[in-house]
């Protein structure tokens, strides 16, 4: 059968096998063939680049070259990217707004933006000053393309040889590009981001209008930024009439303005306008004998009633009015602030003496104070220690852990949950994922039950977290949100104060409970004028009335235990005698941050102690300098016995007698009223004798509160009344929270 198919041709009549693979092996022979001829030709073209010798070595260090500079190039790109991301064209930009700024009283305390009518040309500034300026932070401006590798080189040298700090490699671009974009600190990132943002700012403006940048906006002491405004303040006349004394005096203050200006330190200022001239000479803009006058006959200063301006404030406050006035079509302003001017200078003064007297030891450079009254009302702000040296507003711009200071708004919410400050809870940690909260002490909880208000009075961390886990971190996270404070993150250790807070929203926040629940925004404009004289905004008028944010009960009770932690628990350093106070001490990790937090029934202050590169403090805790500062200033702060009453409290003993001794004296005494009338006269015209009196009673109420229980007497876990001072019972030192748990 399969002969006879074969025979007949049946296997070529279905597929031709033979012609198939003869077809296939052709095809590949033809396809190899013509591969090989293309690479055949290729590498004689090739060939004729083969390179040897010196040649070869020439084209080896070039390739290398370019691979190195293409990772260079993406490393360069890593760097400039955060300090790209840092640059916002709006904050070199002068702006429309020209605001006078007056105080609570009605008082002219100072000036922000750029007068129209008083910006002077480049062309119109003396040559003098120009040249003093150039010689004493930057001779090689003109030259360099926003960085000086030769002058920093030659100042690094130089400060090599003194073993300090003598000269600074910063050129004028690189100074711009740190006061208009980044933050004070001392680190090697800003410094990278400085140099490259010096470079944007000359890639994107000429030398002169770097120059002009730079003249204008260099804060010059007094409250004055921009020589225009210095020139005025310190010599009452245009900076086009300056000569070159007054030329040299100003260029001496681009440096440090509180430290050289003339009306801080007179004989400092005579000094560093001296070397100023000198560096005149020795960079060849002027003889020897040229300057000779200027030495001869220094500039003259003129008076000033008060040359103190309370310059951070001022820089909140002119953000507020750009804010309210934004839209309105209206530019030059005059703005009635809440500001209260003897507020002002005791918080400067009880945040700095506590700086300068204590920071060392206790490893604490920075700091800053907030202080309002309880419906939101800003009176002070203390932004750092330092506003020549640094204008960077550590009050409202700075973000800090709150540590235990946060804690009361987790309470907050247990107490509007139904607890009250005597509901026990159990002092036992709970587990977050791989995380339990330990208390300062150590241990993850005694697993006994103690009142709420013990729990807060003692800084329990394992009762806090339990609180928020077992509530609802989310109900955390909305009781923050109705109270104003943002910057707070839903995590596990949330409860002990791991996010980030400014002190005026944190005052904010613990000014609600103070109103009695409504809340408390903070606010530092009454009302707004513009050129013509004409009412444009009002508070009183244009805002809303405050909300009901948090229950009246809540907010009393919450009172009521807050009290129990500063006359029986952590913040005893803050008692007051003469009248109830309220608060909160806090502590972060390592000791970074350290806060204490509280009012009466009149203040609501806020303290933060710390350091601007977050390096921890020497072991300071909320209930130390904080406490201590807080008190200070709340000494002087009060200037009467009428203080209404804490929500939730009862008037305090002396101010029971206080009033009682008055009303008795305006029953038996007619000429009372007139004498005290008087009495506030005088004390309005005698600010020096009623400050040494204040003095005198906060160093009274220091030494009283020597002898008294510390601030880590144990809490009465009674809802207890005030007790005597020799019924108040000592606590072992245990603190605020545990070492490893970001609060104390």
């Amino acid at each position: 059968m399969s002969d006879w198919f074969f025979k007949q041709g049946g296997r070529d009549r279905i597929i031709d096998w033979l012609s198939l693979d003869s077809k296939i092996d052709s095809l590949i022979s033809e396809t190899l063939g013509r591969i090989r001829d293309t690479w055949n030709s290729l590498t004689s073209f090739f060939a004729r680049f083969k390179l040897t010798g010196w040649k070869r070595l020439a084209n080896e260090l070039a390739c290398e070259s370019l691979t190195l500079g293409a990772g260079g190039l993406i490393i360069l790109y890593a760097l400039a990217l955060p300090a790209f991301q840092e640059f916002d064209e709006s904050k070199y930009q002068t702006g429309q707004f020209a605001v006078t700024f007056l105080d609570v009283n009605g008082n002219e305390i100072g000036k922000r933006g750029i007068l129209h009518d008083d910006a002077v040309p480049l062309e119109e500034i003396p040559d003098s000053l120009i040249k003093a300026a150039l010689a004493t932070e930057d001779r090689r401006f003109f030259e360099h393309y926003g960085v000086d590798f030769l002058g920093t080189l030659r100042a690094l040298i130089e400060n090599v040889r003194a073993s300090g700090v003598v000269q600074g490699g910063s050129t004028l671009t690189q100074q711009l590009a740190k006061n208009l974009f980044l933050s004070p600190e001392r680190s090697i990132q800003r410094k990278i981001k400085e140099v490259f943002l010096a470079f944007l700012l000359e890639s994107r403006h000429s030398k002169r209008e770097i120059l002009k940048m730079y003249l204008d906006r260099a804060y010059m002491g007094g409250g004055a930024f921009g020589v225009e405004a210095a020139a005025q303040f310190y010599f009452g006349k245009s900076v086009k009439d300056i000569d070159l004394a007054e030329a040299a005096l100003m260029a001496g203050l681009f440096k440090a303005p509180t430290k050289y200006a003339p009306h801080v330190d007179l004989a400092a200022s005579r000094a560093r306008t001296n070397e100023v001239l000198s560096n005149l000479v020795e960079a060849g803009f002027y003889t020897a004998g040229q300057v000779h006058n200027a030495r001869l006959f220094p500039a003259k200063i003129v008076e000033h009633v008060n040359p103190e301006s309370p310059d951070w404030f001022l820089d909140w406050a002119f953000e507020e009015v750009q804010r309210i006035a934004k839209g309105k079509g209206e530019y030059i302003l005059t703005a009635r602030t809440t500001v209260d001017l003897r507020l002002q200078k005791a918080a400067d003064e009880a945040l700095v003496s506590s700086i300068k007297n204590q920071g060392r030891y206790m490893r604490v450079r920075s700091g800053a104070l907030v202080s309002m009254e309880t419906d939101g009302a800003v009176r002070a702000i203390v932004g750092g220690v330092d506003y020549g040296r640094s204008q960077f507003n550590r009050a409202t711009s700075a973000r800090r852990q709150p540590g235990s200071s946060f804690k009361p708004y987790v309470y907050a919410v247990a107490l509007e949950a139904g607890m009250r400050p005597t509901t026990t809870v159990r002092d036992r940690s709970r587990s977050c994922g791989r995380w339990s909260p330990k208390n300062y002490n150590g241990s993850y909880g005694s697993g006994r039950r103690i009142p709420l208000q013990y729990a807060l009075a003692k800084s329990l961390n394992t009762t806090a977290v339990e609180l928020s886990l077992s509530l609802g971190r989310d109900k955390v996270l909305e009781m923050v949100k109705r109270l104003g404070v943002s910057g707070v993150r839903k995590t596990c250790s949330m409860a002990l104060g791991d996010g980030g807070v400014t002190v005026l929203e944190h005052t904010g926040g613990y000014a609600t409970f103070a109103n009695d629940g409504k809340l408390a925004k903070p606010y530092g404009i009454l009302e707004l004028v513009n050129s013509r004289g004409e009412l444009i905004y009002s508070h009183q008028r244009d805002e809303p009335p405050a909300p009901q944010v948090v229950e009246p009960r809540v907010a009393e009770d919450l009172n009521k235990m807050l009290y129990q932690v500063v006359n029986a628990g952590t913040g005893g350093r803050a008692r007051l005698d003469f009248t109830n106070a309220v608060g909160k001490t806090g502590t972060s990790s390592s000791y970074r941050d350290a806060w204490f937090m509280g009012f009466t029934g009149k203040y609501v202050t806020g303290v933060w102690l710390g350091n601007d590169d977050f390096r921890p403090t020497g072991r300071v805790t909320g209930g130390s300098l904080p406490a201590q500062t807080w008190q200070a200033y709340m000494s002087v702060a009060h200037t009467d016995m009428n203080i209404p009453t804490i929500p939730g409290l009862q008037p305090h003993p002396t101010q029971i007698a206080e009033m009682e001794r008055l009303a008795y004296l305006r029953k038996t005494d007619p000429n009372y009223q007139a004498q005290a009338n008087a009495n506030s006269q005088t004390a309005s015209l005698l600010p020096v004798a009623t400050k040494k009196a204040l003095k005198a009673l906060a160093t009274a109420l220091r030494k009283a509160n020597g002898k008294e229980a510390s601030d880590d007497a144990p809490a009465d876990p009674k809802d207890g009344a005030e007790k005597k001072p020799d019924q108040r019972a000592e606590l072992p030192s245990r603190g605020e929270a545990s070492k490893n748990s970001l609060s104390r």
